[in-house]
């Protein structure tokens, strides 16, 4: 029973994301969502209260991604782990493909009301966090020169995001995985004592 509630839940998640990145996540119904999935209403909600929970449920999904692989890199100097956190990059532009657009939509919404906008700004902040403790780390092992390790997490977020707008904006424009490794090869040069 739980296995057959596991996999209408993973269904429905799996129409959500396909009705939200085709038509946007506002135009996307839960009757095309429920229909796609080949679920009731019933068991549609029974898994989701809204429509704007099935796309936390997926944001959530697409970040837990990101942490496991962050996960499985082996540390080693901070310089060496910024670089190998590019490994990951290739999955990202990959997903980022289809979730980002509605992503950037919803977050066009969520920033006209703050209970949403609290929910998605959170994990931006937990990975600002995380780079300025990694940036804190290399200043204390001698790896990278003193510098403000919040700016320079300020930095190391904006090249993430700019450069997986980028490939969203212009997928052939450039092997974009290739771009971000050289880009944070040029930031580290700056940064590496």
């Amino acid at each position: 029973m739980q296995q057959r509630s596991q996999e209408t839940r993973t269904h429905i998640l799996e129409a959500a994301l396909e009705h939200f990145a085709s038509q946007g996540y506002n135009a996307a119904s839960v009757d095309e969502i429920c229909a796609a999935a080949g679920v009731s209403k019933g068991a549609f909600y029974h898994h989701f209260p809204s429509k704007q929970a099935v796309f936390f449920a997926l944001f959530q999904d697409w970040l837990q991604g990101l942490d496991k692989a962050f996960a499985a890199i082996h540390p080693s100097t901070v310089p060496e782990t910024l670089m190998q956190m590019t490994g990951v990059l290739p999955d990202l532009f990959a997903t980022a493909d289809n979730r980002l657009p509605m992503f950037l939509e919803f977050w066009l919404q969520a920033s006209r009301d703050e209970s949403i906008w609290s929910k998605t700004i959170a994990p931006y902040r937990h990975y600002q966090q995380q780079f300025a403790k990694l940036v804190q780390e290399g200043i204390d092992e001698g790896t990278v020169k003193p510098v403000n390790p919040q700016a320079a997490a300020q930095v190391l977020l904006s090249l993430a995001v700019g450069l997986v707008l980028q490939g969203v904006l212009d997928p052939q424009g450039a092997d974009w995985p290739q771009v971000a490794q050289e880009s944070l090869q040029i930031l580290l040069a700056g940064l590496a004592k």
